[in-house]
């Protein structure tokens, strides 16, 4: 798998690149292989959910090649990451299939000096290479060899550079010193491999001290976030970049990168552009650098504002800290009724969490103290908990704790614990650092709390309102579907209704209340009712929209309502229809013949209190099926109603009208990604 990642990447002319599997019946790619790019950067995508807006998910998902030519088309397209790494470079995702099962998929890297369109030799490569790593990840699967190997994801080696004589070695060498200023050369990691002489006299720093160290740790004056921020534009565009900054108390230095597949070589030079570039401070900051908190707060940030629900906040949560800050594990905990309440949890066993989970809350138990105070606790090691808690068990098998207060609107509301197998020390710049990432975690577990509530209050009112069963009717085979809207709380004010009028005769509706909010699900259920009542009482089709408008005008609910009433006389198959605004419906006869059954439309429901409704009369022989339905099953932007409406017919036409349930799942999944309710009733007379 090396052998083919490198050689695909070095064939394609990429600088680096990302190697993702898809384990059986799991629904994210995990990262596996890294190549040309220090794990540091690729860290925030190790896993990467199948319905994420990220260039390998849809190459994966939609099973074709993603190409994404530079840095304004990543901003546009894909946000996420554009928002962590906003370099100029260009990238190709493309899914990895053995046969027609998708194995993962491979993300390629080109610096920003690449066309903005792939030749067709690249794509030649890229599919060659594609079909050996898919053919790979197969053989490991046909095997039963685990596809996640225990120490992913592994980092290719750069490639090894050339050579040079002991002549050529003392040439370079002397050639480096005879030019002025001084240099230094950095590996894929930062760290500085070399450093002549004058370029340690103008930092100020010992040679020994600087090699195997990453400058902006070795030299507190240089822990300022534009130093780290161009090493990494160095490093994901592939271009010189450069940087000035104040080494105290008054001597400016000017930076230069040169960035290539094993390293970075940097000229420094006394002088720069100081005068919009602020002093850094001489004091040391512990931790993290502050352009690595930086990009980790920019991008939980970015995940967390997509992030629904709770359960969506505790994925992306573990998905993003956990790789970014080298934590094993972690848990999502608030307080319910007095009790420790697990929201969610990553890296510990169902077993444990379910003893802690419900327990009276106490002063004993980190995380529900942290809760009641709201003020972070550190232990780097089992010794220093056991001191600040001394009835705590040491049964996680983990070596060191961060417990952070999750706070909103200026309270706690929960707490989040980050676990570490090592002993881990957490100085003051990363205690800051955990904090400012507890603190937009809790932002949006608030939101997300407040939004699974009116979710299951809204979906808890329309359950009520629509009907749970609907009642048999001698004669007549029913199937109903219900979808609700992909935006917004999931809800709307589509709905349908079968209503067994006596022996022989039926009647039923569909309609489509304007909305997608509880305001349009609550007048759907005044509508459906007032359809009910009025049905019940014998009016005539055209009577009950009629008298259904004339509730509506009174109530005046600033919303409008499509509806279709049918009226079934099973005894004669006979049906009269009457409609508010709403698409035709469709029946498909004994013999396949599908007709449009033109009822004519009158003004939709609720807009004028007189207005009147026709009716049309026809024949429903034993055999047929009535197709009715609201619009959500037709219409999408950019598509033609009536295109829309033939191919629903279409459908109609070849499904088998002995199975209904079948036919309401193929017209089902015909429909287009639902912005829009569908509600779907079909009735099928028998002889």
């Amino acid at each position: 798998m090396d052998a083919a990642m490198a050689a695909v990447v070095r064939e394609s002319g990429a600088f680096g690149g990302l190697l993702y599997v898809l384990p059986p019946g799991d629904d994210a790619l995990w990262q596996i292989l890294v190549a040309g790019v220090p794990q540091e950067i690729a860290a925030p995508w190790r896993r990467v959910a199948l319905t994420d807006p990220m260039p390998v998910a849809d190459a994966v998902r939609e099973r074709r090649l993603v190409w994404v030519g530079g840095r304004e088309e990543m901003a546009r397209r894909y946000p996420r990451p554009a928002l962590v790494l906003p370099y100029d470079f260009a990238l190709a995702a493309t899914p990895l299939a053995a046969g027609t099962t998708v194995r993962g998929g491979l993300v390629l890297l080109w610096s920003g000096a690449h066309p903005e369109r792939l030749s067709p030799e690249e794509r030649d490569v890229i599919q060659e290479g594609c079909r050996h790593l898919g053919g790979i990840l197969q053989q490991a699967a046909d095997r039963g060899d685990p596809l996640l190997p225990a120490d992913r994801p592994r980092t290719l080696p750069p490639p090894a550079g050339r050579t040079p004589s002991p002549a050529e070695a003392t040439a370079v060498s002397a050639f480096v010193d005879r030019l002025p200023g001084g240099s230094c050369a950095l590996d894929m990691h930062g760290r500085i491999t070399f450093i002549t002489p004058a370029g340690a006299d103008l930092v100020g720093a010992d040679r020994t001290d600087l090699v195997g160290a990453l400058p902006w740790e070795a030299l507190p004056w240089m822990d300022v976030p534009h130093v780290e921020d161009r090493y990494r534009a160095a490093l994901v565009s592939r271009r010189p970049q450069n940087f000035s900054v104040l080494r105290p108390p008054d001597t400016w230095l000017a930076f230069e990168l040169y960035p290539d597949a094993t390293g970075i070589s940097v000229r420094i030079t006394p002088g720069g552009p100081a005068e919009d570039i602020p002093p850094s401070p001489s004091v040391p900051t512990a931790g993290p650098s502050r352009a690595t908190v930086l990009y980790h707060l920019m991008h939980l940030a970015s995940t967390l504002t997509e992030a629904v629900g709770v359960q969506d906040v505790v994925e992306q949560t573990a998905d993003q800290l956990l790789p970014a800050l080298g934590a094993q594990a972690m848990v999502l905990m608030t307080a319910e009724g007095g009790r420790l309440k697990i929201l969610g949890h990553r890296g510990y066993s169902a077993e444990l969490m379910d003893r802690f989970d419900a327990v009276p809350l106490s002063s004993d138990i980190p995380g529900a103290n942290v809760l009641a105070r709201g003020v972070p606790d550190f232990f780097a090691s089992f010794a220093e908990l056991r001191h600040a808690y001394p009835t705590t068990v040491h049964e996680d098998g983990m070596a060191a704790w961060a417990v952070l207060p999750l706070i909103a609107s200026g309270r706690p509301i929960g707490s989040l614990l980050l676990a570490y197998k090592r002993p881990h020390v957490f100085p003051p710049g990363e205690r800051a650092a955990l904090t400012s990432l507890a603190g937009l975690v809790g932002q949006a577990l608030d939101r997300a709390r407040l939004y699974d509530a009116k979710h299951h209050l809204a979906h808890r009112l329309q359950s009520a309102l629509l009907p749970h069963t609907l009642p048999h009717v001698p004669g007549l085979r029913v199937a109903a579907r219900y979808l609700p809207a992909a935006r917004g709380l999931g809800i709307g004010g589509d709905f349908y209704d079968l209503i067994r009028l006596d022996e022989h005769t039926a009647s039923a509706t569909i309609g489509d209340v304007q909305g997608h909010n509880v305001d349009a699900a609550a007048l759907m259920g005044q509508v459906r009712t007032a359809v009910h009542a009025h049905a019940t009482v014998g009016a005539t089709p055209d009577d009950v929209l009629a008298r259904t408008n004339r509730l509506l005008t009174d109530l005046d609910p600033g919303l409008f309502t499509s509806c279709v009433y049918v009226h079934l006389d099973l005894a004669t198959h006979r049906v009269c229809l009457s409609s508010a605004g709403h698409p035709p419906p469709l029946v498909r006869h004994a013999d396949g013949r599908i007709e449009l059954l033109q009822v004519p439309p009158g003004l939709l429901l609720g807009i004028e209190p007189d207005a009147q409704y026709s009716v049309l009369e026809c024949d429903l022989p034993p055999g047929s099926v009535l197709a009715l339905y609201t619009d959500g099953l037709v219409e999408a932007p950019g598509v033609d109603l009536d295109d829309a409406t033939a191919a629903l017919a279409g459908l109609l036409e070849q499904a088998d009208p002995t199975d209904l349930d079948a036919v309401a799942d193929t017209l089902i999944r015909h429909a287009p990604s639902p912005g829009d309710d569908i509600a779907l009733l079909l009735l099928s007379t028998r002889a």
